[in-house]
């Protein structure tokens, strides 16, 4: 079953909600968060919430100490401490500080987008690598910076649709071919998305349809995030871009998959707990990659490593009617 979120008001699986999708993969969350921001020491009082809150209009803070992020305090706490008649005690008192949901500057906003969804909270603290509170995020500040990057999107697509004709036609050759390979490292979330949305941006540029970037970026998504959950080593995405013929290939070194025919079932999946709980695992990527290219072969052998080739045929103009059912999940 495919996953569905409700999100800018789209509900559904496909169409909008897929390009929002592609959005969300390709921003980090530095690019979104808000820099400026409210925060309390440990030590301040509950008192001092309570004019905060009432002041700024916000309905929480994190508490520092030295610019690292140990805890939040939200108008829940404030509650209990009126209920209490503790507004003379420290935020310390009240703060959360165990398993805090929090954002990293440089994760993909799809991973905040996902722990909104999951917890239901408005807002997340955002810390770098060194756990410094760098910012916080809000379903707001996905909302805007959606809607900047649609009109961005909007615009590019309108300078894409006035080219004439592809790159490809433009250069006299008897075989033209442009080759990209990128890294994809294992366990590095932070940088998921990283080769598919470039892969996307060179179609674009060389004059690509929206439609065709899309399969292509889509398809590649799952790939490389295949790579990031299940190799022994991360691997390599390979993409060879030709006028009739787009070819991308997804290849490791290890450890290999035991039964090809079973890892192609829609939803099985040999992701560990930790990464469902992430929202990556559902077991559906090899049947997302089937609907979005022409053709796809999978070969592994146990130990030996992984090779993952798509296909997608460049047709003269592929519109959105005719757009395959093909998304990220």
């Amino acid at each position: 079953m495919k996953r569905e979120f409700s999100f800018l008001g789209f509900t559904g699986r496909g169409g909008a909600l897929s390009k929002i999708h592609e959005l969300v993969r390709e921003m980090k969350v530095a690019r979104v968060m808000t820099s400026s921001f409210y925060s309390l020491a440990p030590t301040a009082t509950m008192k001092e919430l309570e004019d905060l809150l009432r002041e700024h209009r916000i309905s929480g803070a994190p508490v520092v100490v030295n610019d690292k992020l140990v805890g939040i305090v939200s108008i829940e706490d404030l509650i209990h401490a009126l209920e209490r008649q503790e507004l003379d005690a420290p935020v310390a008192d009240f703060m959360t500080s165990e398993e805090l949901i929090l954002a990293r500057a440089q994760e993909p906003v799809m991973e905040a987008l996902r722990r909104f969804e999951q917890t239901g909270i408005g807002r997340m603290p955002v810390v770098n690598g060194q756990g410094k509170l760098v910012g916080i995020i809000t379903r707001g500040d996905i909302t805007m910076a959606l809607l900047h990057a649609l009109q961005d999107l909007y615009t590019e697509a309108e300078q894409i649709q006035d080219r004439a004709q592809f790159f490809f036609d433009a250069l006299e050759s008897e075989a033209t071919s442009l080759q990209l390979r990128y890294t994809v490292e294992k366990g590095n979330f932070a940088r998921g998305g990283d080769a598919s949305a470039k892969i996307k941006r060179a179609l674009l540029r060389i004059g690509a349809s929206p439609q065709l970037s899309r399969r292509v970026a889509i398809a590649t998504y799952e790939a490389e995030m295949n790579l990031i959950i299940h190799t022994d080593a991360g691997g390599l995405i390979l993409a060879d871009i030709q006028p009739a013929e787009i070819t991308v290939v997804a290849q490791d070194s290890g450890p290999g998959i035991p039964d090809v025919e079973l890892a192609r079932q829609p939803g099985y999946s040999t992701a560990t707990s930790a990464i469902r709980e992430m929202g990556f695992g559902a077991g559906m990527g090899l049947t997302n990659i089937d609907r979005c290219t022409d053709s796809m072969s999978l070969w592994s052998v146990e130990g030996v490593g992984t090779r993952l080739q798509m296909v997608f045929k460049v047709t003269p103009a592929e519109t959105g009617e005719s757009e395959r059912d093909c998304e990220a999940t």
